[in-house]
């Protein structure tokens, strides 16, 4: 049987990234085969060593800051790394990727109209177009039906289409009999309409149409007591409307590294579960447990 070939990008080259990216192949003892992609002067000053796998140097005519931190030279690397790794993988040179935070201002300073990594594998890597941000940390899983929107254009972006969807492909990764719980939108789940109608207009819509398919799905649930019930092991994942209802929930919950995944696309993508942390790169202080997490996920992966 071939070795699995896991692509991994590096990230923002002035993030933590390289760090942990070389941390988590040092202590990675699964026999398959890594190309990593990015800055080669950040991850050799990180320890790379030519025994961790295939060393892609990514370089950019842009000019390097002097300090770390959101930059147009960051930016430009950490984005062509990620297009770089699209095409392989989408070229059957590879299985999976794995990719190391990017900041999103770097990108913006670059001229990148992506506002992340889903938005670049949605339009680059996913069979039909959708793409859904999930996340896991040992028995927990949540999803999220919108993705980096600001608050205001949250009531525009909810639709029962994307409840639809997301709640399909969430199901598709869990098992269709897995039970989903779905987030309310507004305060005490709307309160009847008192506080907002996307419960009764669109939520419990959604989900009494895909119950109508199959799926063993329920709500809509208010956010914070929807969290406290997963969280002390009811439901197999919870489906939430937006970032922070689930981002705050999980990490507040979690009891294992969290590992975030791209479901829906062509291939398997997972990425540690946290920032660029350009205020500790450098230093050798990082934590590598999500993104080693995120490699162990991704080499035992059917």
């Amino acid at each position: 049987m071939a070795k699995k070939h896991i692509i991994i990008t590096a990230g923002d080259p002035l993030g933590i990234g390289p760090e942990i990216t070389v941390k988590a192949l040092k202590k990675f003892k699964n026999a398959a085969q890594i190309t990593v992609i990015g800055d080669g002067e950040s991850l050799l000053a990180a320890g790379w060593r030519d025994d961790m796998g295939v060393l892609i140097d990514i370089q950019s005519p842009r000019k390097k800051p002097l300090k770390r931190g959101p930059s147009e030279w960051g930016g430009d690397i950490s984005f062509k790394a990620l297009l770089a790794a699209i095409t392989l993988i989408n070229a059957g040179r590879a299985d999976a990727l794995l990719t190391a935070p990017v900041s999103k201002e770097a990108w913006g300073k670059a001229g990148v109209k992506f506002t992340g990594h889903t938005e670049v594998l949605k339009k680059y890597a996913s069979a039909k177009n959708e793409a859904l941000m999930m996340f896991t940390s040992g028995p927990i899983h949540c999803a999220l039906v919108s993705k980096h929107y600001p608050i205001k254009t949250l009531p525009e972006i909810l639709t029962k289409e994307r409840i639809l969807t997301a709640a399909k492909i969430f199901a598709g990764v869990l098992g269709k009999k897995a039970e989903i719980a779905v987030s309310a939108f507004n305060p005490h789940a709307g309160d009847g309409g008192k506080t907002g109608t996307e419960e009764i207009k669109i939520i419990t819509p959604a989900v009494k149409e895909l119950k109508k398919q199959g799926y063993k799905i329920s709500g809509p649930y208010p956010i914070d007591s929807l969290w406290q019930k997963h969280a002390a092991g009811k439901y197999d994942g919870i489906l939430c409307m937006y970032h922070d209802q689930a981002l705050l929930g999980l990490k507040l919950a979690a009891k294992q590294p969290v590992i975030h995944i791209t479901a829906g696309l062509k291939f398997l993508r997972v990425s540690p579960a946290h920032g660029t942390a350009f205020d500790i790169a450098g230093k050798n202080i990082a934590d590598a447990g999500s993104m080693f997490a995120a490699l162990n996920f991704a080499a035992r992966s059917k």
